[in-house]
């Protein structure tokens, strides 16, 4: 090329000087994309008249739009040719000529026809995915309910629900497999693999009953994707609407599954893999042990549920499950750092080992290759691979804005490969998050450079904010809720995400040739890895790190309103260093809530409450002040989660004594939550060991924190600081019946600060009349407080109302519950006997005030000092009630009383 001594303007957006400056982003396969994924959403369950009407017609409107452009170009051409310019000098010759008219005319065409065919594309593979749903026998079988015994292939790994409670009981664990039924026989007919049946191929959820207690050792755990079995059980409808199965195949606990078809030979190098890994990290601490194997290949089946609710909380759930994170830390690995792979002296291990680059990306394709046959090539693994190559791509060459089109296609070919995506929430997340950091994070990371923010910070912080601001709504529409830490959670765990990965990495590939080397570096992995769940567990215990927030879909539209104005008025004050320290010191006034500012602007806790009646769903969870910082608990409600974060809201860090009231779940399953962080001194319970499995669960909890057990007995006397209580139920031996957990409820008579309070558990009608006429109860007199028994139900002795005639009577119940608590009934009998009702399912937490001395009882061995105290003297208070206030206020032997409601 000839000199001019002029420099000619480049013709590449990213210029000749700077190859990391980037012109306007490329969008054109952006509507293509969309288009197929809402078609996707919309055509799965339609009627496959519909489906196949909209796919031939948006292919016959294609066809026309490209034939007519097509006919009007070859026109074009038939054109005379027009005299020939002359050429302009070369200082001013384009570098790019510009295209002809007509191919400017031709292009919306050619948009529109793109988008047309993507959506007959979408439409038809929707159609026949869809169809997999309704053709043969299955759907069938399962309306009516029928057992039968079916050929099936194991298509994803084998999963524990986690525990729940329902009612009084956990629910009953079950392994959940997902598989696709292959052939069909009636049970009646002996139907198995062996030739008999109808070949079919419908996706269907497999639940197997096992016991929790020997869940570990099921046979149906260890079973490989792409096992084939014979199983005998009952089909049943799906209960999801619009799900991806078919049907539900529930098989009996005695059921022990029958492999005819061994596991492909991909499927037991990966199932190989993942048990060494799970090997190496079999004597590691308790947290690294569960969360390691979930961050290398995606494997949560020994994530607890309280580590999993602390991810939850923090929107740090992506680093436990396989996330394209884990594929593009362990590729950079291999080409080094952000905007270095382009460069002559690129980084990373590859140029370090001399390969070139062209070797580098055949390596870096079977590398990736190699993650998906590990993690299992499911969709979602899939999708993990597919956006984090787009993300590893953009790290590597520092062209981010550019790789929009490349997003876009990666959308397309995975909504056309399983439409099913469309409707999955974890896709939805994945492609926000990666367009986040293709879009906004390199505009929000230039301004924070431009307010002299150290690069890399600003890299981190432009990263997660505009994560956090793109994902949030979505997080809104599936869990109500809005974390205010999960952008410093994301920041403080990104330290460590990229050590734990590749240790872990290390230790799954030197797992089959060299187990100690493997259990070296799963050791080194470990701390990183335990560092991330003390972030999650740390940002999940602070009392504001996160809000309540409207689900669906107009909660998630109104959160990202309200992200829209946040990232308007941010920028106005980023400008001013003052206006951005005064926002900081509020964020963090409003997520660590300190209590003394808390109780003046909230009310909550009440200065001086004796008593706190948690709001823990169905179930009962009640905190009886017992100095500064502690308090003694009775019974724990069915959530860990709920309980914990009551006491934490009242600063309970010293539990002297656990009282359990009986065995069932919704008073037991939320032991863990009072474990949690704290110090205790003892559990006490019945003596009644029903029901089996929640009694070994208590006993459990306590060997592994090394509390004492203790039994209470009717008669027995115990104090601690300025609180008393003496046991009035059970009898040394209660009698078993149908009810008995519930008749063997411990029943506390409590004084503290001049207040009596009568706490009941769940007692029936037989032991309330039973404890009337037992010795113990012979002086009982009227009382202040009552918690009602069992929940508020019509089942109580009208009699032992009558005595007791409380002032204020408290129930503790869930909102909507399935039972009906509390029986109006048992509410009307209380207001007409004078007692102010009030209920947790309307009124929240409730907290007891109460003005006078200490409280009086004989003294008794127990925790805290020993010894008595006087009557409660005279004192004066009122009847204090936030929303759902109740009646009946007064005073009892001049003690006064006091009740705040809507706590949280």
């Amino acid at each position: 090329m000839r000199s001019t001594g002029v420099a000619p303007a480049s013709d590449s957006s990213l210029g000749d000087s700077n190859p990391r400056r980037e012109g306007p982003a490329d969008l054109r396969l952006v509507p293509p994309a969309l288009a197929a994924w809402a078609t996707a959403a919309v055509t799965l369950d339609a009627p496959a008249v519909w489906v196949t009407a909209l796919a031939l017609t948006c292919a016959a409107v294609a066809g026309v739009l490209l034939l007519g452009g097509a006919t009007r170009g070859r026109s074009g051409r038939t054109e005379p040719p027009r005299p020939p310019l002359r050429p302009p000098p070369p200082e001013l010759r384009s570098p790019s000529p510009r295209l002809p008219r007509r191919v400017f005319s031709l292009w919306p065409r050619m948009s529109v026809a793109a988008v047309l065919l993507c959506v007959a594309a979408s439409a038809a593979s929707a159609a026949l995915h869809g169809a997999d749903l309704t053709r043969g026998p299955v759907p069938g079988l399962a309306r009516q309910f029928a057992h039968v015994t079916v050929e099936l292939e194991v298509t994803a790994d084998p999963r524990l629900t986690r525990p729940r409670v329902q009612g009084d009981h956990p629910a009953p664990s079950s392994v959940v497999i997902a598989a696709d039924v292959l052939r069909v026989g009636d049970a009646a007919q002996g139907g198995s693999s062996g030739g008999s049946g109808t070949r079919v191929r419908t996706p269907v959820l497999v639940l197997v009953d096992v016991d929790r207690a020997a869940a570990g050792r099921t046979p149906w755990l260890s079973l490989l994707p792409s096992t084939r079995l014979v199983v005998h059980g009952g089909l049943a409808p799906s209960s999801a609407d619009g799900g991806r199965v078919a049907a539900l195949l529930r098989v009996g606990r005695d059921e022990s599954p029958r492999v005819v078809g061994a596991p492909s030979t991909a499927q037991r190098f990966a199932g190989k893999l993942r048990g060494g890994l799970r090997e190496a990290t079999e004597g590691l601490p308790g947290d690294a042990r569960a969360l390691l194997p979930g961050l290398v290949v995606g494997d949560t089946s020994r994530v607890p549920p309280e580590l999993h609710e602390a991810f939850e909380a923090t929107d740090l759930l992506h680093l436990t499950a396989v996330s394209g994170a884990n594929f593009t830390i362990l590729l950079a690995l291999l080409i080094g750092p952000p905007g270095t792979a382009h460069r002559s002296e690129r980084r990373g291990l590859a140029p370090r080992l001399g390969i070139p680059l062209r070797a580098t990306a055949v390596l870096g394709g079977a590398l990736t290759l190699g993650f998906v046959i590990v993690c299992r090539p499911e969709p979602s693994v899939l999708r993990a691979a597919a956006c984090g190559s787009v993300a590893l791509l953009a790290i590597g060459t520092g062209r981010r804005r550019s790789l929009v089109p490349a997003l876009a296609t990666v959308v397309l070919l995975l909504v056309l490969y399983d439409p099913w995506l469309a409707r999955s929430y974890g896709f939805l997340l994945s492609v926000l998050a990666t367009g986040a950091l293709l879009t906004l994070a390199p505009r929000w990371s230039a301004a924070l450079r431009r307010r002299r923010c150290p690069p890399r910070l600003a890299e981190a912080l432009a990263a997660a904010g505009a994560a956090q601001a793109l994902c949030a709504p979505v997080v809104a529409v599936i869990a109500s809720r809005v974390s205010l830490v999960a952008v410093p959670c994301n920041l403080l765990a990104e330290f460590a995400v990229a050590p734990a990965t590749v240790l872990g990495f290390a230790a799954l590939a030197a797992a089959p040739l060299a187990m100690p080397v493997a259990k070296v570096f799963a050791w080194c992995a470990s701390w990183p890895a335990g560092w991330i769940a003390d972030i999650a567990r740390a940002g999940a215990a602070l009392p504001g790190g996160g809000v309540d927030w409207p689900g669906g879909v107009s909660g998630g539209l109104l959160l990202a309103v309200v992200t829209l104005c946040v990232v308007l008025v941010g920028r106005q004050v980023l400008k001013s260093p003052w206006a951005m320290g005064i926002c900081v010191l509020l964020l963090v006034l409003v997520v660590m809530q300190p209590r003394p500012l808390t109780r003046v602007i909230t009310g909550w806790p009440p200065p001086g409450w004796r008593m706190v009646m948690c709001d823990v769903g169905q179930g009962d969870a009640l905190v009886l002040a017992a100095g500064a910082g502690a308090g003694v608990v009775v019974d724990a409600g069915p959530d860990p989660v709920l309980v914990d974060r009551c006491l934490r809201s009242l600063g309970i860090t010293r539990v002297p004594l656990v009282l359990l009231t009986h065995f069932h779940a919704d008073h037991v399953a939320g032991l863990p939550g009072v474990l949690r962080g704290r110090e205790v001194g003892a559990i006490e319970t019945t003596g009644f060991d029903e029901p089996p499995e929640q009694v070994r669960f208590v006993r459990g909890l306590a060997e592994a924190r090394h509390i004492a057990m203790t039994r209470a007995v009717a008669g027995e006397r115990r104090r601690t600081g300025r609180l008393a209580w003496q046991v009035l139920w059970p009898p040394p031996r209660p009698a078993p019946d149908p009810d008995g957990p519930n008749d063997a409820s411990v029943t506390l008579l409590v004084r503290t600060a001049g207040l009596t309070l009568l706490l009941m558990g769940d007692l029936e009608p037989p032991a309330q009349r039973a404890l009337l006429r037992s010795p113990v109860a012979a002086a009982l007199p009227p009382v202040d407080v009552l918690k009602v028994a069992h929940h508020g139900s019509a089942y109580q002795d009208p009699v032992l109302l009558s005595r007791v005639a409380p002032r204020l009577a408290l129930i503790s119940c869930g909102e909507d519950n399935q039972y009906g608590h509390p029986s109006a009934r048992t509410v009307a009998a209380l207001r007409a006997g004078g007692a102010a009702v009030l209920r947790t399912d309307r009124d929240g937490a409730l907290a007891v005030t109460g003005s006078g001395q200490d409280g009086s009882g004989q003294g008794g061995s127990g925790p805290g000092r020993s010894g008595t105290a006087g009557p409660g003297q005279d004192g004066s208070g009122s009847v204090r009630s936030g929303e759902g206030e109740g009646e009946g206020q007064g005073e009892r032997e001049g003690v006064g009383l006091g009740v705040v409601a809507g706590g949280s």
